[in-house]
C-alpha cells in the first residue's frame, strides 16, 4: 500500500493566488483607473512614453524612471534581470548607465546586444515594455551624465567591480580608498572607461493599461523599415 507523503488535503504551495491588497478577500485587485484607445496614442512611441511619464510625474508615482531591465548570454541564451534607472530618454531610445566591464548585463550584451525594458506604475495601474538594441554613449556624452552624481557616487564607480565577488565588505572599502586618494582634491574626476551610458534603441514597444477583469488595453508599436532605409512605426491592438 502506498502513502502520501503528506496529509490528506494538505498543499505542498507556499504561496497561492495572492490578492495583491484588495479589499474583497480570495479575489484579486481589480484595475478601474483608465483605459486606452488608438487614437489616444501619439505617432512616436518616445513622445507617447514621454507624455506617460510625465503624468506619472504628475501622479506623484514613485520614482518613474524605475525600470526592470532583462538582457541575456549567448549562446546558452540564458536570461537575467535587474531594477535600474532610466537616466535619460530622447528621440533614440531610453539610457541607463552601468560598469560594463565586470557585471552581468555587460557579459551578456557583449555575446548579445539586444535587451528589454519593463517600467511598471502601480498608481496609474499602467506598464511600458520595450524591445532593442542596445549601444553604448561614448565617455564624452556618459561624462554629461556623471558628473550630475555626488562624489561618493563617482568614486563608487571606480571602486566597485562590480558583480565580482568581495570577501567583505572591509574589501571594497579598501578600493574605495584607493580611488579617494587617486581622487583627492579633485572635483573633476574623469568617467571610466568601463563606465557609462547604454541606449536601448526599441524595436518594439508596447503601452499597457489596466481595465478590471484583466481585460487590459494594450497597444504595440513596431519599428518598420522601408526601402530608403527609414522607419515608421506600426500601431496594433493586442488581445490581453
Amino acid at each position: 500500500m502506498l502513502y502520501s507523503a503528506k496529509p490528506l488535503g494538505q498543499s505542498s504551495k507556499r504561496i497561492f493566488a495572492p490578492t495583491g491588497g484588495s479589499n474583497d478577500p480570495g479575489r484579486a485587485i481589480q484595475y478601474k483607473r483608465g483605459s486606452l484607445e488608438r487614437s489616444d496614442l501619439l505617432a512616436s512611441p518616445t513622445d507617447q512614453f514621454h507624455a506617460w511619464f510625465e503624468d506619472a510625474v504628475s501622479a506623484n508615482v514613485y520614482q518613474p524612471e524605475t525600470v526592470t531591465l532583462a538582457t541575456a548570454s549567448l549562446p546558452d541564451g540564458k536570461p537575467s534581470a535587474r531594477i535600474v534607472f532610466m537616466k535619460e530618454l530622447d528621440d533614440k531610445g531610453f539610457v541607463i548607465y552601468s560598469n560594463w566591464e565586470t557585471s552581468r548585463k555587460s557579459k551578456d550584451v557583449k555575446s548579445n546586444p539586444q535587451a528589454a525594458l519593463t517600467f511598471w506604475w502601480r498608481e496609474m495601474e499602467r506598464q511600458v515594455r520595450v524591445e532593442g538594441s542596445v549601444e553604448r554613449l561614448t565617455n564624452e556624452e556618459s561624462q554629461v551624465y556623471y558628473d550630475t552624481r555626488i562624489r561618493g557616487s563617482r568614486i563608487g564607480a571606480w571602486a566597485s567591480p562590480q558583480s565580482q565577488v568581495l570577501k567583505g565588505r572591509e574589501e571594497l572599502e579598501v578600493f574605495v580608498d584607493e580611488v579617494e586618494k587617486r581622487f583627492e582634491g579633485e572635483d573633476k574626476i574623469p568617467v571610466p572607461d568601463f563606465w557609462g551610458g547604454a541606449r536601448v534603441v526599441p524595436e518594439v514597444v508596447e503601452f499597457w493599461q489596466g481595465r478590471e477583469s484583466r481585460l487590459h488595453d494594450r497597444f504595440r508599436y513596431t519599428k518598420v523599415v522601408g526601402g530608403d532605409g527609414k522607419g515608421e512605426w506600426n500601431v496594433e491592438r493586442l488581445s490581453p
